[in-house]
């Protein structure tokens, strides 16, 4: 770095810089080791700017009275002078040295024996110094004084670029977070504003097809009825997908049923007549009341068997079967059909996820997202287990009571 380089340092940086240092447990060893080279008793660490000299770390054996946090006059240390020529300076004795035996700063500090290394980060730019001094001379003329202290800079240098880069990766790990969460935020909002609009038209339609209207203007009004209805079973998914992401989760009223059975053939009977050329085998064992939100039981039963009719294989049934069994409610849908792959296992239930198959699907692809959530909202699991001989399985299991 020439004398025209500068570096414009805040104070919050040259605090982040020193925090920085203290975050390498290396530090302290590292120091003591400059000690136990040279022979002299202070070590240091410091931050060097156009403007600052501050300790971050210091190893203290001749009581010199500079603690971490330290600041000294930068006019008046060596290590200014490293800064602008980005080398080294090293000597034995002040009071015999052609050059340094004139120099104030020995004089004004009281040291004799002084050696001071950059530190650099890998970019190039200039941190500060690893230095050493001693009021007493010290035999520094071995290179390899010299060579330690460099190799000592350089592996605090290096820890430093780390220790700059996980710091970076957090502050856009943590940004990204941000947005993600802005971004379903928005889309609960939307999916909300949504709705009204969406009952209108549906009211619209139910009062157009009470008038006397000819049969292609009825047909075109049950059109967009069924639109609407598509629509609003995409913004409840979501507005549920929304209020699992942020946290709150989907919400669930809990409390004794003794019709679920009821609920959950209603969804078997409607699936049977969308999908009339497919077979689905209902079985329902359970006489016991179960503690539940009936309607989401009914909602996870229903993406379930979608899901089921989409992929199974359409020459085999579809079956379906709840029961009580160990104080537990469990609500298992299977199909026939090729396995799951193991790579697809693990995204099944992540939203806006097509995993089952490679053809183009209807929907969001928030059907098992929401299922998941409705599992978890009754402290319960939703495991799916698939094989080529046994077809796959997505089994719900929560508490009774």
């Amino acid at each position: 770095m020439g004398d025209g380089d500068v570096q414009a340092v805040s104070e919050e940086s040259i605090v982040r810089d020193i925090a920085a240092i203290n975050r390498i447990e290396a530090v302290p060893t590292i120091l003591k080791a400059v000690t136990h080279t040279t022979g002299m008793r202070f070590a240091a660490v410091a931050r060097v700017t156009d403007s600052h000299w501050i300790a971050c770390a210091v190893h203290d054996g001749i009581d010199f009275g500079l603690r971490p946090g330290g600041e000294l006059d930068l006019q008046t240390t060596i290590c200014n002078e490293i800064r602008q020529t980005g080398k080294p300076v090293v000597f034995s004795q002040a009071s015999a040295h052609p050059v340094f035996a004139g120099h104030p700063t020995p004089a004004r500090y009281g040291f004799e024996s002084y050696v001071s290394v950059p530190i650099v980060y890998r970019d190039g730019r200039f941190f500060g110094t690893l230095c050493a001094l001693d009021p007493l001379p010290a035999k520094l003329d071995d290179p390899h004084v010299l060579q330690t202290l460099e190799l000592f800079a350089q592996l605090i240098a290096t820890q430093l670029d780390a220790d700059d880069r996980l710091v970076r990766s957090d502050a856009e790990l943590s940004a990204s977070h941000d947005l993600a969460k802005l971004r379903e935020q928005f889309i609960a909002v939307l999916g909300h504003d949504l709705r009204n609009p969406l009952q209108a038209i549906s009211m619209a339609a139910e009062m157009l097809l009470l008038e006397p209207l000819p049969p292609t203007a009825q047909r075109n009004v049950r059109r967009i009825q069924g639109s609407v209805d598509r629509m609003s079973d995409l913004v409840h998914d979501i507005l549920d997908f929304a209020r699992g992401r942020l946290g709150g989760g989907i919400p669930v009223a809990l409390h004794p049923h003794d019709d679920l059975a009821a609920e959950l053939q209603e969804v078997v009977t409607e699936n049977r007549s969308a999908h009339p050329d497919r077979m689905i085998q209902a079985q329902f064992d359970f006489d016991t009341a179960v503690v539940c939100d009936c309607s989401r039981l009914a909602q996870l039963l229903d993406n379930l068997l979608a899901n089921a009719l989409r992929h199974g294989a359409t020459d085999q049934p579809v079956r379906v079967v709840a029961r009580c069994v160990g104080g537990g409610f469990e609500l298992s849908v299977h199909n026939g059909g090729p396995a799951i792959t193991v790579d697809k296992l693990g995204r099944l239930f992540q939203p806006f996820s097509h995993t089952l198959s490679d053809e183009p699907a209807p929907g969001l692809g928030l059907g098992l997202f929401i299922a998941a959530e409705i599992a978890k909202a009754h402290l319960g699991t939703l495991t799916v287990t698939s094989s080529e001989a046994e077809g796959t399985r997505f089994t719900f299991l929560m508490p009774v009571a």
